[in-house]
Parts: C-alpha cells; structure tokens; sequence
C-alpha cells in the first residue's frame, strides 16, 4: 500500500543508562503544521482505503437498525419528580426527560441535538436537586473530558446566566438539602499549567446559586499532587461532609467533618487499601477491600469514627467481589461479581440478610437505583443476548416488574454464550466469554474478534453490545477475556495485573488467544483482537509481543510509548497503575512491553487499524501516531491505518451517525482481511424484518 510517508528523526535518549530511540517524536507537536498535514493525509488515505472494502452498505444498514433504537434509562426520582434519559429512533443523541409523578406528563429536560448545529457539544454529568426543582450539568466540546457546568430552573426551562462554571473537568456535583448550594471539584483552566499537572491543582467548593462562580467558597485546597484525584460530596441530611484523595485504582483517604465545624478530619488513610461510605441516619456505612480482597462493609458511629470502634456489618465473601452498595428503602444493596456476573442481594442495615433480588437471567446488572427512604427501586439488566431492560422492584416485599425495554430486529434465539476457563501462562485460571451464533462448528477457521481491557480495576460484563450482531451474522465469533488487571476477582485480581506485574495481563490475553485456536474455533490468520485505551496499550502489546498470533488488529484511543506516557493529557493520574519511567526499577519494567519501543524493522505484523479522536484530552493521540508511523516504516506488507474522528474525545463522538460509520469502518476493515463475506449480514436483517 502506498501509504503517506513519514520522516525519522535520530532522536535517542539515555534513561537509566539505556538507549531509548523515539524516532518519531517529532509527532508529538498537534500544533505543528507539518503534524497536521501528516495527520490529514494519513487520515485521508485511511478513509480511501476502507471506502473501498465490500460489505459496507450491508453493514450501515444493519448498524442503522441496530443503533437507532427507542430505550428508556432507569429514573432518578427527586421530590415528586422522575428524571431519565431516553433515546429516539430519529434522533443523533439522548435526551433527558422529566415527569411530575411517575405517570405524569413527559416533558424535555435537556437535549443536545440542538445545542450546537454540527452535533459536536455533549451532555456530561446532570444532576437534579433534592426537590426536583434544579438541575445541575455539563455541557462537553467535543465530546471531551473538559467541561462547563451550568443550572437550570426545571419548571420554566431557564438556564442560569449566571450559574456558569468552566473548570469542570471532574465537577460530579452534590446538592445540599435546601436546593441553594452545591459542591463540586473544580479545576483551573489557567492555560501556564502543564496539562499534566492539573489533576493535582483540583480544589473542592461550594457554589450559592445566583453568585458568580468566581467567588465559590474553597473547602479543601488542591493536595499538589497530580498523581491524585481529590472529589467530595455532602450528605442528603446535609450533616457531614467527605472529601476522597484518591491515588490510583488502588487506595485512598477519607477525610469528613460535621459542615459547619472548621477543620475536616482523617476518617482512614488508604495504605493499599479503597474505602467508599454511603451515610444514612447518623451511621457511616463502609466499603472497603482492607483486609478484605474481595471487600466488605463496616458501620461506623461520627460519635467512634476510630478504626477500633467500627463493627463489620457484611463479611468478605470468599467466592464473589463486592463491587458497590447502595442504601435503599431502608436496607442496604449489595452488587456482586461471581464469575464475571452479576448477583444483587438486600441485606437489612444491621447486615442481616434478607434475600437476593429475582435477576430476569445471568448477565450484567446493575445495583439498585432509588431513595433511601422509598421502598420503589429501579435496576437493569441485559447479557450478550438481551438488549437492556429497567426492571422497576419493591424493597420490602421483593416484587420485581418490567419497567422499560428495548426492543431490537434481533432473535436471540439464533445465537448462544458460552463461558469457558483457560489457564496462562503461570497457571493461573482465567474466564472468557464466547458469543456466537448456535449453529457454528469447530472447524478452525471461523473469524474470531478476541476482546480485553485488564487493567483500572475495570471488570468486563456480559453485557450488551448491539455493535458485534453484523459479526455474529456472518458466522463471527465474539470473545470478551477477564484479565487480570481487572476487578471480576477483587483486589487481588487487580494487583496481579498492574505495575511490575503488568505482564500476566499481556501473558492472559495470549493464552486466551492459544486457547481459542486450541479449542477449534480459529486459527491465527482468522484471529482479530481489538481494545481500546488500557485496552489499546493490551492489543499494542499483544501485536508487537505475538505478531504471529494474529490476523488483525483494532487499536482504538490507546496508550504505546510507555516511557513517556505520564508526560501528556492524564497521564500522571495513571502513575500508580503503571509506574513511571522517571524510576528505575519502573523503567526497566515499562520499557520492556512499551509497544512503540518493540517494533521491529522486518517482522510481519497483523493488519493493523488504529482509531483515534482529535479532542481526545484524557489519552493524547501521540501515542497512536508515533506507533503507526513507526509500524508503517517497519517494512512489512501488511496495512497499518490511522483513522482520526473529528469532534471527539476519548469516549468517541456521542451521536449515532457518527457511531454507526465507525463500525462501519472498523468491521469492514475486519471483513477485508479476516476474508469474511457480507452476505449473512443482509440475510439476518432480511429475516428480522420480516420477524
């Protein structure tokens, strides 16, 4: 392929007494006009490429079915009113909607379609207050992390002149009981502050509705580290006030007061350990993994907040993860993992078990949604094969009742889910999901699309992804691998997966891989693996580490120069997953997977198709340009392509045209050198609609 031409500069640095070549850092620059032409050619040759691969019309109008969808989120019922979030078969984005009572008149909220005429401003965090009457929110450029926060008055409409604040990044704010105030993190937007450096610059205040946002009271200083995240929230009662310094997936302080009360006070200093509280009734309900790999839950007394003095309410669970509580109509919510799905229990809030909410299947759910004081509560649930559905419970008599559904032109009965075990490379067993559809064979040769993250604490679900059916179609395999790095198994599946021991996540997704050709459902030249950020950095590895292990590669807003990562976008926020090259013993471990520094000039690598965003402020796209360009001057056959979304963050662009021609791209591309033929796409869709 005659793909656009990239100079290499004889850039070398020594690190810890190492030559380290970074020969394309020149990449670096976005504002560098001649990055800007490099980056539109090869955009522009990337997009001429995948126009021209067959299928592409059988997949847009399967993907048009598929993606625009009537659905309905679970309610956030504030006072008398429920909000949610519904999408629109004619619409590009969700919109969000209010009712006065459950039953009562659907009025519009917020809609995104019409802020902007290209689609490119995005709804962030919204939050309503305590009496339904105000609602806090985001509006993102871009579809990026950075944010302005603003305030409207629900019943008129009206958004707030003056409520308007920029710096709202991680805002996520908490509304005090009379409606009139609430907290929120706040970060400078002062451009003399390295990117880099402003996650330890956030500071947590407290904004009075009609003030210029200017004045906002500071209530905890910036800690001036931007390895941290700090955030705070206040109680619903309005009596006590947490602030979270969190360094990394891995540990974190607490610290609270009585507001009102001067100074806050340390509740516990994480060493090694994550502590969440949720607070009802003068009682501070604890979550935490210390000593506890598999987590458990404390009560705790303001009057005793001393570690000696708190009482275990709900014991570690050997055999399931505690991944998060809710207090709700009186009990406490407890959302669980065994093996990769979900299992919601109720216990009473002096831990007695009371019983395990009726799940409509095995699958990926949520934890209860609802009012600590209101009996009615909201979940949802959904697998492989069943789109979302809000199921609508009654806490205390365990009644559960569709709420809202979505329906789509599938059958679900075509296909099937298998969970299997392998075990890697040191033995350890590891879980993975196969979707596929019931009448496929072990011939060997199906086109398998291999799927992993394994990292952040981050489990992957068995949820629902509209987006693989066009693959199942065609007689593809879908896999989704629980690596290590991951939270399925608590912290201990986590802490095996980062830092020095970051290469049991790469030596996971290779088993994964051996064991799929080893079981009969493909082999190499058929095997395409995607992921995307940590996910991104997995697949990076994967083709630099077992080039021959695979037929195809999807590497989507990922992180690859390894010895420099912490330099750009929220890089140090992830010090403490990955380490940082400023360290030796740190280094030594980064470099030797870094996959920018493991392409090798004459290896034949997959077909690579990298796809990245140009607002991407969380991930910085230099990691996937450097790396085409060196993949792209390495000298093998085989396609590496730079596709690069306009008007979009690490997330992606939010609307779904846009959506569905990037699976457009991103399958057909799969199509081309997998070798898989379009025609059971069309076939399918042919007999949904006539279903």
């Amino acid at each position: 392929m005659n793909q656009p031409a990239t100079r290499a500069d004889a850039v070398v640095d020594t690190l810890h007494g190492v030559e380290v070549a970074d020969p394309y850092r020149w990449l670096e620059d976005e504002k560098s006009p001649e990055v800007q032409a490099w980056m539109k050619a090869q955009d522009a040759f990337t997009r001429e490429q995948l126009e021209r691969f067959p299928g592409r019309e059988a997949l847009r109008r399967r993907y048009t079915e598929l993606f625009y969808v009537e659905s309905l989120s679970a309610p956030a019922v504030r006072g008398n009113r429920y909000f949610y979030v519904r999408t629109h078969k004619d619409k590009e984005k969700a919109v969000v909607y209010w009712r006065e009572g459950e039953k009562g008149e659907e009025r519009v909220l917020l809609d995104p379609n019409t802020w902007s005429p290209d689609g490119t401003v995005s709804l962030g965090v919204w939050v309503p207050s305590w009496d339904g009457r105000k609602v806090a929110f985001s509006r993102k450029p871009n579809a990026a992390d950075e944010a302005i926060l603003h305030v409207l008055d629900v019943d008129t409409g009206k958004w707030s002149e003056v409520d308007v604040i920029e710096g709202a990044k991680y805002a996520s704010p908490s509304w005090t009981p009379d409606n009139q105030s609430f907290y929120y993190a706040w970060l400078p937007t002062d451009p003399s502050i390295p990117v880099a450096e402003r996650p330890g610059h956030t500071e947590l205040r407290l904004h009075r509705l009609g003030t210029d946002s200017k004045a906002d009271a500071l209530v905890h200083p910036c800690t001036g580290d931007p390895k941290t995240f700090l955030g705070g929230n206040v109680t619903r009662d309005g009596k006590y006030l947490f602030v979270y310094v969190t360094r990394g997936w891995s540990e974190n302080d607490v610290w609270w007061k009585r507001v009102g009360e001067k100074d806050f006070r340390l509740l516990m200093k994480g060493e090694g350990a994550r502590y969440s509280v949720d607070v009802w009734e003068d009682a501070f309900y604890v979550q935490t993994d210390e000593g506890a790999p598999m987590e458990r839950v404390f009560k705790v007394s303001p009057d005793r907040p001393e570690r000696a003095a708190w009482r275990e309410l709900v014991p570690e669970d050997p055999t399931a993860a505690l991944q998060g509580i809710n207090i709700v109509g009186g009990h406490l919510a407890l959302a669980y993992l065994k093996d990769a799905t979900t299992r919601v229990r109720l216990v009473t809030l002096e831990g007695q078990p009371v019983r395990d909410v009726a799940l409509p299947g095995v699958g990926a759910a949520s934890n209860l949604y609802g009012l600590e004081d209101r009996d009615e509560a909201w979940f949802v649930f959904s697998s492989f094969s069943t789109p979302p559905q809000v199921y609508k419970t009654s806490v205390s008599s365990g009644r559960v009742e569709l709420w809202a559904r979505v329906e789509l032109p599938l059958q679900p009965e075509r296909y099937t889910v298998e969970q299997a075990f392998f075990r890697s490379k040191d033995g350890t067993r590891v879980p993975l999901f196969l979707v596929h559809r019931k009448d496929l064979k072990k011939t060997g040769d199906n086109p398998t699309l291999l799927y992993g993250y394994g990292g952040f604490n981050v489990s992957m679900l068995p949820s629902f992804r509209s987006s693989i059916y066009p693959w199942l179609d065609a007689g593809g395999v879908y896999v989704v691998a629980n690596l290590r790095g991951g939270g399925e198994y608590g912290k201990a599946w986590h802490e095996a997966g980062r830092m020095e021991r970051k290469q049991n996540v790469f030596d996971d997704f290779h088993a994964a891989a051996e064991f799929l050709i080893r079981e009969g459902y493909t082999r190499p030249d058929k095997l395409a693996i995607a992921g995307g950020s940590n996910g991104g950095l997995l697949v990076g590895v994967a083709m630099t580490q077992r080039p021959e292990l695979f037929g195809a590669v999807v590497c989507q807003v990922p992180l690859l120069d390894m010895v420099r990562y912490h330099l750009f976008g929220s890089g140090k926020t992830w010090i403490p997953e990955y380490g940082t090259a400023e360290k030796p013993e740190d280094f030594r471990v980064l470099h030797a997977y870094s996959p920018y520094h493991h392409v090798k000039p004459g290896v034949r690598y997959p077909a690579l198709l990298m796809m990245a965003a140009d607002h991407d402020d969380r991930v910085d796209p230099l990691h996937a340009r450097k790396f085409v360009a060196r993949v792209q001057n390495a000298g093998h056959a085989a396609p590496a392509l730079l596709r690069i979304e306009a008007n979009a963050g690490h997330g992606g662009a939010d609307q779904v045209a846009k959506a569905i021609e990037s699976n457009v791209d991103l399958y057909s591309f799969l199509f081309e050198v997998l070798g898989v033929q379009a025609g059971g796409i069309a076939s399918a869709a042919n007999a949904n609609r006539a279903r």
